[in-house]
């Protein structure tokens, strides 16, 4: 076998978005996948669950495998392959073999071997390091931004970090608004969001209404081929406005940037609805699902 035709397992965080992302690639350079999962759905902890959901026919469709609420007991090299022991929820054990096994433990801040300990900078349980608004540590003349701090770790997140605490150093107001910082799946179709799922806006009790649109009604999508996925717009129920954008696409790490912009200024379903977009393109499912939110339904589905 060529080395990208192989059984490959993906365990530890398995279908989360690293093991996801990971997964997506291999699929599509001819191997056959199977993602094991501690959670019940793919996509990590933070994605939204119809997000996540889409996504898993999108990679189903293509052919890789997913056993979700499952955990991953052992794993040994055998003549025939990698021996991989699994159990579900339920307390079945499973036998997987396959060629290359991956392990997508996620990521931790990397602050052990950077001496801060010799400086007296305060590191928490975690390996992370305690900022105030300003990003000052425990000494007022250190500074911290990045994985090495709370939040996702993320590279525009720390870029932005940079920028405002500089700011901050020479006399600047620092802000940052978490909430405005968009994550990406880069998974083929890709998966983007900014702001809250609907998952947490039901556990804060906020009043919601949600717009939708399938890319398969989408123009561009359909003459691309490629119309797997959806808009997902999640706008206060009173005020109209926009507290979560989810994206399922080929183009959704494009697409998002324009939900954040427009949430950064405190827009409303409304705002995109009513601003004109180029005809056919993509960000037109963008605008459908705002019109969905505020209207009701959208114009072309």
């Amino acid at each position: 076998k060529q080395w990208y035709q192989r059984r490959v397992a993906i365990t530890a965080g398995g279908a989360g978005v690293i093991g996801v992302e990971l997964g997506s690639v291999w699929q599509r350079l001819g191997a056959k996948v199977t993602a094991i999962e501690f959670l019940g759905n793919i996509g990590g902890a933070g994605i939204d669950l119809e997000i996540a959901k889409s996504l898993q026919r999108s990679l189903t469709k293509q052919g890789m495998k997913f056993k979700l609420n499952t955990k991953v007991l052992s794993a040994e090299r055998t003549p025939e392959g990698i021996k991989v022991i699994a159990e579900n929820k339920k307390g079945k054990k499973e036998e997987l073999t396959s060629d290359i096994l991956l392990v997508c433990v996620g990521r931790r801040p990397y602050t052990n071997s950077l001496g801060l300990d010799n400086i007296g900078v305060q590191v928490d349980p975690k390996g992370k390091i305690p900022v105030n608004e300003r990003f000052q540590t425990n000494i007022e003349n250190i500074y911290a931004i990045g994985d090495v701090i709370d939040g996702p770790m993320l590279a525009h997140k720390a870029e932005d970090e940079g920028i405002i605490c500089v700011e901050g150093m020479l006399g600047g107001v620092p802000h940052i608004n978490y909430d405005c910082v968009p994550s990406v799946v880069y998974t083929h179709p890709e998966v983007a969001w900014v702001g809250k799922t609907e998952e947490d806006v039901k556990a804060a009790g906020t009043p919601y209404k949600i717009g939708s649109f399938p890319m398969a009604a989408n123009s561009r999508s359909k003459t691309n081929q490629d119309t797997d996925g959806l808009v997902k717009v999640i706008a206060h129920k009173d005020t109209d406005r926009l507290l979560g954008v989810h994206i399922v696409s080929s183009v959704a790490g494009e697409l998002i940037n324009e939900a954040t912009l427009a949430m950064e200024y405190g827009a409303s379903a409304e705002d995109i609805a009513r601003v004109c977009h180029a005809h056919p393109t993509v960000s037109e499912a963008l605008k459908e699902a705002c019109v969905a939110a505020y209207a009701g339904k959208p114009i072309n589905f």
